[in-house]
């Protein structure tokens, strides 16, 4: 077993509280084991000006942090599960999934008000297009405005931009010990989560048993089930995280239940299905319920959005 564990990690605030999460848990376990942090920079981080659609490309959160893993500048890597790709790179694997936070959505209004109760066009901040797809199908007179940086930039620029409300992932807001500021909290009905919203994923080497013996302790099950129905699902579309795919796998008693969603850009189309099945066909009842999207006529929506996102 290793001495020394070394944590690659995006350098946010948010990012940086989910590393120094699994730090504290690891010294907790393994008293005599030292683990320092390693702060990387991305180019999701690095470009902060454009829509993360119009960057293109997948991976932009955790490209680099994989690189110093393969180069073994780092032992196991700490990311947001929506962040990363369902292609892994050669020699990589997804060890550990963290017990699953609140996947939902909230939203914080500059005024107090909800959702349902704010004016006729209403600008709301986000750069999600899965957010944007289901806010204009819940209400089209919205106006949605591009907000890119880390969860603590876009609640600054709530109070600087002339937006009336910005909508986040509810994890990150709870782990910064935000909660107060949030309005409300968004039904999965009005907005499905992203893949993978709100558990964290532990990427290492596979050939490190060292390491993943030290790690193994933080898997949860249940959470590790429901992300790989939902990353199933979301491969089979051949998704990115940033085009309107939506999905929330949960286990009911020994039963697995998801809800998948692909959506137009404008809201005006929302193609949304529920499949349930035993845990044990987590995979393949994602993949199933990809399949009866795309049946609906999900590709035609993705090929349009990734078009768009090409030209623009």
């Amino acid at each position: 077993m290793p001495s020394e564990l070394k944590i690659g990690t995006r350098g946010s605030q948010l990012a940086l509280f989910q590393a120094n999460w699994v730090k504290e848990k690891l010294v907790e376990t393994h008293p005599n084991l030292k683990v320092t942090l390693i702060k990387i920079k991305t180019t999701g981080d690095k470009i902060q000006d454009a829509p993360l659609a119009k960057i293109g490309g997948k991976g932009l959160f955790v490209k680099e942090i994989e690189e110093a893993l393969i180069q073994k500048k780092i032992d196991l890597a700490v990311h947001s599960i929506k962040d990363v790709p369902t292609e892994l790179p050669k020699g990589l694997h997804l060890s550990v999934i963290t017990k699953r936070e609140d996947p939902r959505d909230v939203f914080i209004s500059k005024d107090g008000r909800t959702l349902k109760d704010l004016p006729q066009g209403a600008k709301i901040g986000t750069s999600s297009l899965r957010r944007q797809a289901q806010l204009l199908h819940f209400r089209n007179d919205f106006e949605l405005v591009s907000l890119r940086g880390n969860l603590d930039t876009r609640l600054k620029k709530l109070k600087t931009m002339n937006i009336d409300g910005i909508v986040l992932a509810l994890a990150g807001v709870k782990r910064l010990g935000l909660e107060e500021r949030i309005t409300e909290i968004i039904p999965p009905e009005i907005s499905l989560p992203a893949i993978g919203q709100g558990a964290l994923g532990i990427e290492t080497r596979m050939d490190d048993e060292g390491v993943e013996g030290q790690i193994r302790f933080l898997n949860d099950p249940d959470s590790s089930i429901a992300v790989s129905a939902e990353r199933a699902f979301l491969k089979k579309l051949e998704g990115g995280c940033q085009v309107p795919i939506a999905a929330f796998a949960r286990t009911v008693r020994a039963t697995l239940q998801i809800d998948g969603l692909v959506g137009t850009i404008d809201g005006k189309r929302l193609l949304r299905h529920h499949v349930e099945g035993t845990i044990e066909e987590a995979e393949s009842l994602g993949i199933q319920l990809a399949e009866i999207l795309l049946g609906q006529g999900a590709k035609e929506i993705l090929d349009e959005v990734y078009q768009r996102s090409s030209s623009g």
